[in-house]
């Protein structure tokens, strides 16, 4: 167990949060959300010990073993995989080294002898002589191919490395995990694992992410950091989010009955009890629902920028885009391969990729910025296209105007000042703000400035190439909701599982041999057999 008492953090005038009483329960997983610079990550780092609080206390159960997910990718640059793996049972892996320094001393005394007989007593309680095969296992799980188990880590890319630790973090079953992004690098099949792995996970997991869909899988509580507290609610994030949503119509509409507001709260509380035995935590989290106190349900502070495409300059025709036996390849091989493709008015495909530099690459072709590719592709003369890179580097190198100024050279109508900053506003540029200078953006101002940029062109066609890098979940949360809204037609990329669930109609996959092209949703698509044979024999 985890007992925070009187916790508070604060940088000078600044205070994140205060007087925060919580305790975290075994059998557990709380979310930790918050705004952008909340303290979220920052709270991780003082229960891991990292970071000293201002005032207050972090107690633990004695006795329980702590591990966390390591952000340095290059701590562990000189052992080997699997030794960096087992690393994370630090008490295990101590015992290990000892025991090995012992016995291969060449002036072996009788001391050593008894204290290396402790040593494989110890070793044994904690299971250790399984500890190598149980690695394994986790980094088989994890989509680390065993040739690689006895490579040094520095010898992995990025995405490997990644895994590699989250491996570390998993090893041994500790009693208490934190995790900070443990999704980011990780494909379908693998966070589909994490997610069963930590539904059935009997200890105390506190996790920060932002992806809506592995939150959801995986919590049986939030703990949101709002007006300077944190306060943990019953429930996953989209039962958080509707509540709070729901708190706020609810305290805006002041001509509304308590006992109207009271039975809408109950009936909410109930539907979405009732939706609880769908889940993997099914059982405690729907009797958790079903004791929650009404009055627990409030109103959120966070505001959501106003993501909304639907002004188009021009209403698109028929004829959208016909590719031809379009191909790429990257130093001598094909990212992708022999693809032909009918967009029709109104479709939300999309694009995936074993390898993301194939969707990238196929979004950078059809921008117009990449023209050193096999095929052709032909758009609509009725089309008109904004779209959001997967580097936007280019529109701020070298920017050094404030973003008044540089969103008004995308304006072709009204260069006004009024009219420019109301686009900045609905993305939370307010006051003083839209004087900010490009070059001091941080990479979330950065992508709500692209935003701004993609409402003012009225576009009817949308190229989006992971829109979600950089955006909080209210952000998030905002574009998921301005993409299902629009009625143009969208070819996009997203590692955002309920984002791409609830947009897509159809899915088309990028192979280096071909393209798979289905009529369908997200999860229809991941889940279908026949996508999978079809897949697999595309790719041997």
């Amino acid at each position: 167990m985890i007992n925070v008492s009187n916790l508070s953090l604060r940088y000078g005038k600044r205070v994140l949060f205060e007087d925060v009483n919580l305790k975290f329960t075994p059998g557990n997983c709380y979310g930790i959300i918050g705004a952008n610079g909340a303290g979220k990550s920052t709270f991780l780092k003082i229960i891991s010990g990292e970071v000293d609080a201002t005032t207050g206390s972090v107690s633990f159960t004695p006795g329980e073993r702590m591990a966390v997910l390591k952000q340095n990718h290059y701590e562990f640059d000189e052992f080997s995989v699997i030794e960096t793996v087992m690393m994370g049972h630090k008490e295990l892996y101590d015992i290990m080294k000892e025991k090995d320094a012992i016995y291969a001393k060449e002036d072996f005394t009788d001391a050593d002898g008894e204290r290396a007989g402790e040593l494989e007593s110890l070793f044994a309680e904690m299971d250790g002589w399984n500890a190598e095969s149980a690695a394994a296992t986790l980094l088989s799980n994890l989509g680390i191919a065993e040739n690689l188990h006895y490579k040094l880590v520095k010898e992995l890319d990025g995405n490997q490395k990644v895994r590699v630790l989250l491996a570390q973090a998993l090893f041994g079953n500790p009693d208490i995990l934190l995790l900070d992004e443990p999704t980011n690098d990780l494909d379908i099949d693998t966070i589909a694992w994490l997610e069963n792995f930590l539904a059935d996970y009997e200890a105390i997991v506190l996790v920060v992410s932002h992806d809506r869909h592995f939150l959801d899988a995986v919590c049986t509580h939030v703990v949101d950091i709002d007006f300077g507290k944190m306060n943990i609610y019953t429930g996953n994030y989209t039962f958080w989010y509707e509540s709070s949503q729901l708190a706020l119509k609810q305290r805006t509409d002041q001509n509304k009955k308590m006992e109207d507001k009271v039975k809408e709260l109950q009936e909410f509380i109930r539907r979405f009890s009732a939706n609880a035995s769908k889940s993997k935590q099914a059982t405690s989290r729907k009797k958790a629902l079903e004791k929650i106190n009404i009055d627990e349900i409030r109103p959120s502070s966070r505001k959501y920028p106003a993501i909304m495409f639907n002004t188009m300059a021009r209403e698109a025709g028929d004829q959208i885009l016909q590719i031809e036996n379009l191909g790429k390849t990257l130093n001598g091989e094909p990212l992708f391969d022999q693809v032909n493709l009918m967009v029709n008015k109104g479709d939300k495909i999309a694009v995936l990729a074993q390898n993301s530099l194939a969707t990238t690459a196929f979004f950078e072709i059809l921008a117009g910025r990449d023209t050193d590719y096999a095929g052709n592709f032909k758009w609509g003369v009725t089309i008109s296209i904004a779209d959001i890179p997967m580097d936007n580097s280019a529109y701020f190198e070298g920017k050094n105007e404030n973003l008044v100024d540089w969103l008004r050279e995308y304006s072709d109508a009204d260069k006004d000042e009024q009219f420019i900053r109301g686009f900045l506003g609905k993305m939370l540029f307010s006051g003083e703000e839209v004087l900010k200078k490009c070059s001091v953006l941080s990479g979330g101002e950065k992508m709500r400035c692209m935003f701004s940029r993609m409402m003012l062109q009225q576009a009817n066609l949308l190229l989006l190439d992971e829109p979600t890098n950089h955006l909080d979940l209210e952000s998030i949360t905002a574009l998921n909701n301005g993409m299902e809204d629009f009625k143009g037609t969208i070819l996009f990329t997203s590692r955002d599982h309920e984002l791409t669930q609830t947009v897509a109609n159809r899915v088309i996959e990028l192979t280096p041999s071909g393209i798979i092209d289905k009529l369908m949703t997200y999860d229809e698509y991941i889940n279908s057999e026949t996508v999978k044979d079809q897949r697999e024999a595309m790719l041997a």
